[in-house]
């Protein structure tokens, strides 16, 4: 492919430029793929052939030796296939890379397994420079995407269709089903291993093939039975940008081809074709601008070796240098897009995502480093953004013709099985780990293992499992919970299921599902009966408040009231002040039908004695409740008071609230650990007795001391957050995600309820599970609503009274105004009065005889005598 498109860059250019002084000419030479072959042809052509440029080699190891000879002789080597990121110019400056670092692609492949949700990728290469020179690159990028490599598959060139296969074996073994296969000729190597990859069933819907474009460059010119294998891989490749140049000479390319090459199978043209093709035109030029005249080469040495690496000559009069930063200077639109070395290598910002369907590969989408993953480019090359939260590509056909995208992991189905890490724990309940005596096998029970194998009902695959005790399952000699997560981390097991915090010191070493408990850390403290029964004890349902304001309501009633009595003249209110006063304070108690005459007043007492029936009633009830039911108050309500006091504390021996005690401020020598059965005796003896005055414990396990120990001890809390109990995985595990959707959808459910009240019991039937509160007196507040009712009826009656008041004064004024204006015509007669009074049943008429002695104009005037008829105090 590169011979046929050097020959014809050479006719193109110089039919092109005709006018031109300098000429290149060609002295090709084929390595056979040896990398001293290649070195040696080298030396012929600088020695024997004083070349000024050397265009080659193919691969990335054949480069290492002739970059150095170039370098040595001061002669550009320009290689448009070696992609070994590790082949740098800083370290051979006469070295130049017309094609793109296997670096460049790295971004598009990590963005692929980012875009997909893939945490694990297998590399499969070739182990050469070439090969392995992609790897560290590669790590990178994953890990910047958050993926992981678990293994690297590392294929020798020289391995035969029986290794490839027992390395495809080994990777069926293992959980990851993403593989990136990075290889240089897909014509033998490659080829073979997906031929055995499709016959071992590993083209299936479960797995994801990526090609790096070692192969996705030249997958045009492919076997149709390779492609055929391959259906459903995805892969990246240069971009190269469509003209009418490039359509026109793709036509001439395939003729030449044909031509040329009678006994070989058609080839298509590829992109190392077209970069070999620009790298021609760009060496023309620069040999142009150079000029060559009396350029020669200064020998070293002088030795009959025609081949010997000491005879090399060194291009005289700065020739090399000269032709090299011509090169670099040389900016150009190829055929492959924008040739530009001023970087000593090309650069590319745009890959083409191709999927093989069918034995043809189809472009689905690009990777820009501006945009990342899209589908479209516009024509003047501008990228679009598209915002959704997966991969913006054209329908993907996976391996098997699915559309389904695979995991990228599977349950090996090798006979292994998942090793699942159990602990006893200090609440039996929770979790509890016994060997068969029969078959030694190690059963698991507790609240722990019922979430574990409802997760795995909700799975949408089986995963057989084993339970693997860790340290002694009797429960003698278990460690910490920090040593049985890190069990995780050395490959022990694959994860570890019990009564495990998630805790941030242990996610540096392992990977957590979500909880499937509540969290919180609280305390356990003892109760007492809070109440005193004392001598005063009948002041306690009420409060201060309360009392004070009920005398202020119940004198302000009796005034009202006395007010109300005493504009009427009720005769209950004869006498002398104090006999006044006493009667005035009995009204509001004991005031009836027959005592109190004024209508306002009896509205008074009716909303008053609504009043005093529900303060009676609550003072009752509220004083019957303080002396018959015991008043439960916990004897600690604060973590900081016993910190104040100095008290002991307990916990759960082999935990890490241990030192989060400490942590908090409490001094070593008074925190103790217990087994979680040795706690009820603790508490008991208390503080100053050798036991304890409190127990810090988790919200879960204080539900399940409780539940056995409800009289006597409740919770406080919770105190301190945690993030509860969840399943511990090794880091970047990808049954992580699966594990804690599971997990999710049992929590929002019954079915957690259902496991709670199996190990745990009904949570509601101790009464002293959560904060223990006592009846509490009885304040002004409780009863505000009542005191305003009867504060507005009696202000209401006062003011009603004294309207009425006023409204007679008005009245009686007009009437005595109206007497004396018929004095003079009228005969001395008498008058009576009646006055209607506000009493209603009671009410009475008061006569009044007015007599006046009328006498003519001329007489002496006389005064008028008034007789009053009725009741003394009746304001007339």
């Amino acid at each position: 492919m590169a011979r046929t498109s050097i020959l014809m860059a050479m006719e193109d250019f110089y039919a092109v430029h005709r006018n031109y002084t300098t000429k290149l000419v060609l002295h090709i030479r084929d390595s056979n793929g040896d990398n001293m072959r290649a070195a040696s042809q080298a030396v012929d052509l600088l020695q024997n052939y004083y070349v000024r440029a050397i265009i080659g080699p193919q691969k990335s190891s054949e480069a290492t030796f002739v970059s150095d000879i170039g370098n040595n002789s001061q002669v550009p080597v320009i290689s448009f296939t070696a992609t070994n990121p590790t082949l740098s110019s800083a370290d051979v400056p006469y070295f130049l890379r017309a094609t793109l670092s296997d670096a460049a692609q790295v971004n598009s492949l990590a963005a692929l397994i980012k875009a997909y949700g893939w945490k694990e990728v297998v590399p499969i290469y070739e182990d050469t420079d070439y090969g392995r020179g992609i790897i560290p690159y590669l790590v990178d990028a994953l890990q910047e995407f958050g993926a992981s490599m678990p293994y690297r598959s590392a294929i020798s060139r020289s391995a035969n269709s029986d290794q490839v296969e027992k390395e495809l074996y080994k990777l069926m073994t293992m959980p990851t089903r993403v593989y990136i296969v990075h290889m240089s000729s897909a014509f033998g190597f490659g080829s073979t291993l997906f031929t055995k990859a499709k016959e071992l069933g590993m083209m299936s819907g479960a797995y994801a093939w990526i090609l790096t474009d070692g192969i996705a460059n030249v997958v045009d010119s492919l076997s149709p039975s390779v492609l055929d294998a391959m259906d459903g891989a995805l892969g990246v490749r240069f971009h190269v940008p469509k003209s009418k140049e490039l359509d026109d000479f793709t036509k001439r390319w395939n003729a030449r081809y044909r031509q040329d090459n009678l006994d070989d199978p058609p080839l298509q043209l590829s992109i190392f074709g077209l970069w070999g093709y620009d790298t021609i035109w760009a060496l023309a030029q620069a040999a142009e601008k150079v000029s060559m005249d009396n350029a020669t080469f200064q020998k070293q040495q002088d030795i009959k070796n025609s081949t010997c690496l000491g005879t090399l000559g060194i291009s005289t009069m700065s020739i090399g240098h000269k032709l090299l930063d011509a090169i670099l200077q040389r900016k150009f639109r190829g055929l492959s897009g924008d040739f530009d070395l001023r970087s000593r290598q090309l650069q590319s910002s745009i890959f083409q995502i191709i999927n093989v369907v069918r034995r043809e590969p189809k472009g689905i989408g690009f990777w820009t480093a501006k945009h990342g993953i899209i589908q479209n480019l516009n024509q003047n090359g501008s990228e679009h953004t598209y915002l959704n939260s997966g991969p913006n590509l054209t329908q993907v056909v996976w391996p098997g013709e699915v559309s389904t995208v695979p995991k990228g992991w599977q349950i090996p189905t090798n006979g292994k099985k998942l090793r699942v890490g159990v602990q006893t724990s200090g609440y039996p309940e929770l979790m509890k780990v016994e060997m068969d005596p029969l078959t030694n096998a190690i059963i698991a029970t507790g609240y722990a293992i019922d979430v574990f194998e409802e997760v795995l009902k909700r799975l949408p695959y089986a995963i057989p499992y084993e339970h693997v005790a860790f340290h002694n399952v009797k429960g003698v000699s278990h460690g910490s919970y920090d040593d049985f997560v890190y069990q995780v981390n050395l490959g022990v097991y694959q994860i570890a299921v019990g009564d495990i915090t998630i805790r941030h010191n242990r996610t540096s070493y392992a990977d957590f599902t979500l909880p499937y408990t509540e969290s919180g850390i609280a305390m356990i403290v003892p109760v007492k009966d809070g109440t005193t029964k004392g001598t005063w004890i009948f002041l306690k349902p009420l409060t201060t408040d309360l009392w004070f304001g009920s005398i202020v309501f119940f004198i302000f009633t009796g005034a009202v009231i006395w007010l109300l009595e005493r504009r009427i003249d009720n005769t209950e209110l004869t006498g002398s002040i104090s006999r006044q006063l006493g009667i005035a304070i009995f009204f509001p108690f004991f005031a009836d039908r027959e005592r109190v005459e004024s209508i306002l007043s009896r509205l008074v007492i009716i909303v008053w004695a609504l009043v005093l029936l529900v303060i009676t009633s609550s003072y009752t009830a509220n004083l019957s409740s303080m002396l018959t039911v015991q008043q439960l108050q916990p004897t600690v309500t604060d973590v900081h008071e016993l910190l104040e006091k100095g008290e002991y504390v307990g916990y759960t021996n082999g935990s890490y609230l241990g030192d989060l005690l400490e942590q908090i401020g409490f001094d070593r020598r008074k925190i103790k650990a217990y087994n979680p059965d040795d706690f009820d005796d603790a508490l008991y003896e208390g503080s100053k007795n050798g036991g304890i005055a409190a127990v810090i414990e988790e919200v879960p396990c204080i539900k399940i001391f409780l539940s056995k120990y409800c009289k006597g001890y409740t919770m406080i809390g919770p105190i301190y957050k945690s993030e509860g109990f969840g399943f511990a995985f090794p880091k970047r595990s990808p049954l992580v995600e699966d594990f804690s959707r599971a997990i999710l959808s049992i929590t929002e459910g019954d079915t957690i309820i259902q496991i709670e009240r199996k190990w745990i019991g009904d949570q509601h039937a101790c009464q002293n599970d959560g904060p223990t509160i006592g009846s509490s007196s009885l304040n002004f507040k409780n009863f505000s609503g009542l005191f305003l009712l009867t504060g507005v009826a009696s202000t209401s009656a006062l003011l009603i009274a004294l309207v009425m008041f006023l409204y007679k004064r008005y009245k009686i004024g007009d009437s005595t105004g109206l007497i004396e204006t018929t004095a003079d015509s009228n005969p001395p007669h008498d008058m009576q009065l009646t006055v209607p009074d506000d009493s209603d049943g009671y009410a009475y008429q008061q006569e009044i005889e007015i007599s006046r002695v009328l006498t003519s104009p001329c007489s002496e005037v006389q005064t008028p005598d008034f007789t009053l008829h009725g009741t003394p105090g009746n304001g007339l």
